[in-house]
């Protein structure tokens, strides 16, 4: 029997049903929370999906800060395939990401493995909570440890750019900041060196993107939203970022679903950015 693909978002009930069929299924706690980097790998323990297992933020899909590349830093390339081989993730595996924070963890994974050329990865619509609506059981038992696999990184459906690539294209490209409004316009900055952001960038929230219920919205009204923000370029001209390349990542999710697809991320983000006095800022 043939199994749907899911490349963007799984409804709850969809994944119920999958879980009956598909031989091969991953699922990942990404819960995270930047004040308290236990929190999430505490959650997990207590409650999560049968069998998910847990990838930690800053242990399993990031490199090391210098204080010059960022706060969450991209990592080596096949220092994350060995992450995902020790799951067990092969290439005809679906992976159904999520977390209990509005998904932007999740997106980030979905994003990675992305980067690694793995096509079949879903973020779980709405998260924790809206598994527990649909009447999905949770479970406090860890799940036993898989067995690796051979995976292998193959082309990237991820595009990426780096701090001195974007620098030389300024202006010529369409640059969406995923922070919040405040510290979009300058007016805060409770993380990183200066306040403010990258000249000729807009501002999209990530939180737009979700509807009230933590579900994300339909996909006419995020193309309807989200491609005034494009013009004149249109999806592939434009870059992502955010403080530390991780929410920025549900932007790109929505526009994928949207299907707005091609658009890159600048990975460093504003913590990379900010850190390097001879970058240019803009404010308000």
């Amino acid at each position: 029997m043939s199994h749907p693909v899911y490349r963007t978002l799984i409804s709850a009930a969809e994944l119920l049903q999958l879980e009956k069929q598909h031989q091969s299924l991953l699922i990942v706690d990404c819960s995270f929370e930047l004040a308290d980097t236990a929190a999430g790998e505490r959650g997990w323990r207590e409650r999560h999906l049968p069998g998910a297992h847990y990838l930690h933020l800053d242990r399993d899909t990031c490199a090391p800060m210098t204080g010059l590349n960022g706060r969450h830093p991209l990592p080596d390339r096949e220092w994350f395939a060995e992450r995902m081989r020790a799951l067990g993730l092969k290439a005809e595996t679906q992976v159904v990401a999520y977390d209990n924070q509005g998904s932007p963890y999740a997106a980030h994974l979905w994003w990675m493995l992305r980067w690694l050329g793995h096509e079949a990865v879903a973020v779980l619509d709405g998260g924790l909570a809206a598994w527990s609506a649909a009447g999905g059981p949770l479970s406090s038992h860890e799940p036993p440890a898989p067995q690796a696999s051979s995976f292998a990184a193959v082309s990237s459906l991820s595009p990426t750019i780096s701090a001195e690539a974007l620098q030389a294209r300024l202006g010529t490209l369409r640059l969406i900041d995923a922070r919040a409004g405040e510290r979009f316009r300058g007016e805060v900055e409770p993380l990183d060196k200066q306040a403010g952001h990258i000249p000729g960038a807009s501002n999209r929230f990530f939180k737009d993107n979700l509807a009230a219920d933590g579900r994300f919205k339909p996909a006419a009204q995020l193309r309807a939203e989200i491609e005034p923000l494009l013009a004149p370029h249109g999806a592939e001209a434009t870059v992502h970022y955010c403080g530390s390349g991780v929410t920025a990542c549900i932007n790109l999710l929505a526009m994928e679903h949207a299907g707005l697809a091609g658009s890159t991320l600048y990975p460093g983000s504003w913590s990379e950015w900010s850190a390097d006095p001879r970058r240019p800022i803009a404010r308000g």
